[in-house]
This record gives structure tokens, sequence and C-alpha cells, in this order.
């Protein structure tokens, strides 16, 4: 079996920052799957699920109900590897393109206050692994240290 593209990426080089993971066709419509990496793989510790969970439900919530981009919004949500997010966009877009998009995402999820959306039995299969607190954290530091000076070697795959 051929390897699939996510798995060609050097994750030896790669750095936390927006890149355009893949884009597909779909009919007439291209789909563009952005990798939103947030901690640099097999170099620094992965996050934990609740953290991660905490952000899928902060993160799809501020997409689905974004007044330019709910539409386009196909899905968003973690790695397996949990080193970051898959933000999938209906539309042909370099990553150049959503930084504004994700820095309000981040903004939102690092100044989160009140109760996670979602965040009950009725709602959501594993309600209690959140972790809001973590979650503002490790949203914060991707903010700071990736998105706030964003450079171009890290809106573009390494070699």
């Amino acid at each position: 079996m051929e390897k699939i593209a996510s798995f060609t990426v050097n994750h030896l080089t790669l750095l936390p920052g927006i890149y355009v993971s893949r884009k597909d066709k779909v009919g007439a419509e291209t789909v563009t799957t952005f990798d939103l990496r947030m901690t640099r793989p097999n170099f620094e510790p992965v996050m934990n699920t609740a953290e991660v969970h905490t952000l899928e439900h902060l993160g799809a919530t501020f997409l689905r109900n974004h007044a330019e981009y709910k539409d386009r919004v196909i899905y968003f949500g973690p790695m397996g590897c949990r080193t970051g997010f898959y933000l999938v966009l209906a539309g042909d877009y370099e990553a150049k393109d959503v930084v504004p998009l994700v820095t309000e995402m981040y903004v939102f999820m690092k100044d989160f206050e009140g109760e996670v959306p979602g965040a009950a039995a009725r709602d959501c299969g594993n309600y209690l692994d959140m972790n809001l607190n973590m979650a503002k954290y490790v949203a914060k530091r991707y903010y700071d240290e990736v998105l706030m000076n964003i450079s171009e070697e890290r809106l573009v795959y390494p070699e």
C-alpha cells in the first residue's frame, strides 16, 4: 500500500504552525484540509486527552457559529497523535488565507470563560474528560508562540 500524504511529512523537522495537509475535489468543489500543529512532534510532550477534548468542543462551537465561515466548515477535530487539529473547509485555500480565522478561534479558546459547550452527559459521550484550564493554557501558548508572529516556515510543510 502507498503511504497516505500525511505520513510523508517529515515529522522530525515539523514545527508548530498552520499547514495545508491536502486538497481534495468533491464534484466541482475543492475541500482543503489544514494541519493546525500545536506541538512539535516527537520533540515535546503531546497534549492530554482532556485539553484536546475541550479544545475540540470550543473550536467546533466557534467555527460553526462564525459569521463568515460557518457554512464552509466541514470538520474540526484532533489528530490521533494529539499534536494538533485538523480543520477541513469547503474551498480552495492556502495556509496564509486562514491565519486570521485560526487566530480568532484561538483568541476565543484562550479567553473562554464559563461552561464548555456540550460538556454534559446528554450532549457528549465522554463529557467528564475535559480540562478547561489546560485547554486555555495550550491555546494561549499556540497563540503567543505561533500565531502572533507566524512565519513562512510555519505555513509550508518542511521538505
